[in-house]
């Protein structure tokens, strides 16, 4: 009795503890909300003068067409590891205002804490960078590290510093993946492969234990061409050339990131970057150049946020619409969020934007490697019922329009790609894993009774000829719609391009030559297209986004506050690491067919 009565007791002060830090975190929540709350109404700070100060331009972030914010999660959305969102539209407007502003004489970039969706919109965010020489101001770079993005991206300064214990590293694109053949065979589990083209490898990690020659071909050819842009990028310095760029990545390796002494020296000889700096020195040199802050604690600057606070938006009163609406990430019938087109939400999106009376067209951003196959038919559905009403609708792919990101594509009327543009990819990936192998191994049988051929038939039981026939059906009818939808879209017949699909990828400046994409241009060619074809005069350019409740905006203002984010710890890397190998082994479960390139993806460090 006494035991019971110390278990009740010790549950009782658990919970009384439970209450009171519940009860303390939702006031603590309230308070902050009415501190944001207050602010936004009163705002307590007064513009800057930019005048003779050095503008430190260092967005934190990744950098995505349009911001997203996963509304279904609420509170744990704090905790997603792509909490700061930067649209890449506001980056190059702030850039070409800093190109105009005579008040600036100087800016310091600082990409340390940049990432970016993609190659292709590094590629653009760089050009514009780039742009900033030959405008009078100078640019200086410091970071206490640097890598491939960073550097390409800075490539263009005046002068360019690292900390003297930091790091330095260019290295080339592509990498490895898991081929888990032989895992599956030794725990007894079959694969059933149903896929459907050539070129579709998005499956083989779990049907070859090496890569095979068609798709070690489609990525050779994908990736060459965006490793050659990126080498001319950063061969930006005097005396530097692409062949510097792939000597050093070559040959200088730095796997840690600090101490790499050698890297660095190395860099200095090759003239990519000026020398070395601590943070004290190189806060000396810029007080010796620009003059000291009203505190005396630092050099004369402004901050980006307060500079971007300076800016007035031009204010447009066309009305009538040109509507972008962006289909960011993998598609599925989840919700919208970061990484993720949610097709329900963004079907709605869709559908306000067709029963607008001010929309007269319609600019579809497509930066998508793919995903359900139902979810991407869902949204090509609403894109025709828009057509369906006279209302044009112009795609513009940006890093990634494949597989599914070009079925979603097929209602446009016109379809723009950027050169770097990775897209194709028209093929189906469905491969089935069954389990009967390695119950019978472990001794485990299965019976039963059913009132037709396969009721209750699920992984754990062996696929037969008659079922074998049936999910090769699936797939191939899977396949053939999506080549018959894409050849009706680009009027070509079915058999041009079934000839070029396959599962294959192709860059946007190939795509163009096989007719896959109308021209190469970006978003702002696809709005003036989309204007064009509406026979617009004037027209206002209008960003379609989620619609957000007060309790939505405040999870993203705390979000943006606190700066909250899981961190590139060991832990989680390794933890995630680990749950991307489990996936990739353990995905094909679901029994889904899909229309996806995981080969797209390209990641730059």
């Amino acid at each position: 009795m006494t035991s019971i009565k110390s278990i009740f007791s010790r549950l009782g002060k658990f919970l009384e503890k439970a209450r009171m830090v519940l009860l303390n975190l939702g006031t603590a929540l309230v308070l902050i909300f009415i501190t944001i709350a207050i602010v936004g109404i009163f705002p307590t700070s007064k513009k800057v003068d930019p005048t003779g100060k050095v503008l430190i331009f260092n967005p934190e972030g990744i950098v995505v067409d349009q911001e997203a914010f996963n509304l279904a999660d609420g509170f744990l959305s704090l905790f997603n590891e792509n909490a700061n969102q930067i649209q890449i539209r506001d980056l190059l407007e702030v850039i070409e205002n800093i190109k105009a502003d005579e008040a600036i004489s100087a800016v310091l970039l600082d990409f340390s804490n940049t990432d970016f969706a993609g190659p292709t919109t590094l590629l653009t965010v760089t050009d514009a960078i780039h742009s900033l020489t030959g405008t009078g101001k100078e640019i200086i770079v410091h970071q206490d590290r640097m890598f491939t993005s960073d550097f390409m991206l800075s490539a263009a300064g005046d002068e360019i510093w690292v900390h003297q214990s930091g790091a330095f590293n260019i290295s080339g694109l592509g990498g490895y993946r898991n081929y888990n053949k032989r895992l599956l065979e030794n725990l007894k589990l079959t694969i059933h492969n149903y896929a459907q083209g050539d070129f579709k490898s998005a499956v083989e990690g779990n049907t070859r234990d090496s890569m095979s020659e068609n798709d070690r071909l489609q990525q050779t050819e994908m990736l060459d061409p965006i490793w050659t842009a990126m080498k001319e990028k950063m061969a930006y310095r005097e005396n530097v050339q692409p062949l510097d760029i792939q000597y050093f990545a070559d040959n200088y390796f730095s796997y840690l990131p600090e101490a790499a002494f050698t890297n660095i020296k190395a860099a200095t000889d090759f003239n990519l970057i000026d020398g070395t700096k601590s943070f004290p020195e190189f806060r000396n040199h810029m007080i010796e150049k620009f003059g000291e802050n009203e505190d005396g604690d630092s050099f004369n600057s402004i901050s980006l946020s307060a500079y971007m606070s300076t800016l007035d938006k031009p204010q447009d009163d066309a009305e009538e619409n040109v509507v972008v609406i962006t289909a960011e990430g993998a598609i599925s019938e989840e919700a919208l969020s970061p990484g993720v087109v949610g097709s329900d939400e963004l079907v709605d999106i869709i559908q306000d934007a067709h029963q607008s009376e001010e929309t007269k067209a319609i600019v579809l951003r497509v930066n998508s490697p793919g995903g359900s196959i139902i979810a991407s038919e869902m949204i090509a559905d609403e894109l025709m019922e828009a057509k369906r009403k006279d209302i044009p609708i112009v795609v513009s792919m940006g890093d990634y329009a494949a597989s599914g990101g070009v079925y979603i594509a097929t209602p446009a009327d016109y379809i723009f790609s950027e050169p770097t543009t990775i897209t194709g990819s028209i093929g189906v990936a469905i491969t089935i894993p069954t389990a009967e192998d390695a119950f019978d191994y472990v001794g485990i049988d299965f019976d039963g009774v059913v009132t037709s051929k396969y009721a209750g038939w699920d992984v754990n039981l062996p696929i037969d000829e008659d079922l074998d026939a049936k999910f090769a059906e699936w797939g191939n009818d899977a396949y053939d719609k999506f080549i018959t939808l894409v050849a009706s879209s680009r009027n070509k017949t079915f058999d041009e391009i079934k000839a070029i699909a396959g599962g294959r990828v192709w860059i946007g400046t190939k795509a163009l030559e096989l007719g896959l994409v109308d021209e190469i241009g970006d978003i702002k060619d696809a709005t003036k297209k989309a204007a064009e074809i509406a026979e617009l005069e004037t027209y206002k350019v209008v960003y379609a986004g989620q619609e957000m409740s007060p309790e939505d905006l405040f999870f993203q203002e705390l979000q943006k506050i606190f700066d909250i984010g899981i961190r590139n710890t060991e832990a989680y890397v390794f933890s995630k690491k680990f749950i991307e190998f489990f996936d990739t082994v353990m995905e094909d479960a679901n029994l889904n067919a899909s229309y996806t390139c995981t080969e797209c993806l390209i990641e730059i460090d």
